[in-house]
């Protein structure tokens, strides 16, 4: 094997490390946005809600399915919360996420 096939298979190994730890953190990010939320809806039994932002997640590839599902609660419950204090949220979320996942 060639120095060239060995740093392929480096770059490999990396991308599939970085795309894992990526999905780890947008799956935690979901479960602290799905907290915020039933806090802020005032749930007595959160966990049923933080599945189903979970789930969301898997209907459609990006943020905007997770993004909709819990704006839409939001407003559905009378709370004067808009979709840009969500995404901020959402962003805010999966910094803590990644520095999470980063430090184990």
């Amino acid at each position: 094997m060639t120095t060239f096939d060995d740093r392929e298979k480096g770059f490999e190994r990396k991308f599939a490390l970085d795309a894992e730890q990526e999905f780890k953190a947008t799956a935690r990010r979901n479960r602290m946005l799905g907290e915020w939320a039933a806090g802020l809806m005032g749930l007595e039994s959160p966990e049923e809600y933080v599945r189903a932002v979970i789930k969301s997640d898997f209907e459609l590839p990006g943020d905007e399915d997770v993004l909709r599902k819990v704006a839409g609660d939001l407003k559905g419950s009378g709370l004067d919360t808009t979709e840009g204090d969500v995404r901020m949220k959402m962003d805010e979320l999966l910094a803590q996420a990644r520095e999470q996942i980063k430090n184990g």
